[in-house]
């Protein structure tokens, strides 16, 4: 498998009243594979279970990438420990 790095854009979030800005950052690695029929597998390493199929290797990192940032979005919303993939960083703008 080839692996690739990719850096997700940071999310900035902005609360209503004083404006306090949120920056999150995710790093994550993808790996791509052609499958024997011709299919492109992506999968996130640092999230077991984290896999998508594209008919190009785009379609697959696209898919991956979206599905990573669910999984992680999730752990989140539930109080699981992100600390090694997730950085939050608050700041008053």
């Amino acid at each position: 498998m080839d692996g690739l790095h990719r850096r997700l854009p940071a999310l900035r979030l902005f609360s209503g009243g004083p404006r306090i800005q949120l920056e999150i950052g995710v790093k994550l690695s993808i790996q791509l594979e052609r499958e024997d029929d011709g299919r492109w597998i992506a999968e996130v390493p640092e999230l077991p279970g984290v896999l998508a199929y594209g008919a190009t290797a785009d379609e697959a990192r696209t898919r991956v990438q979206a599905l990573a940032l669910r999984v992680v979005a999730d752990r989140i919303d539930h109080g699981e420990s992100t600390a090694a993939l997730v950085s939050i960083t608050f700041a008053a703008a």
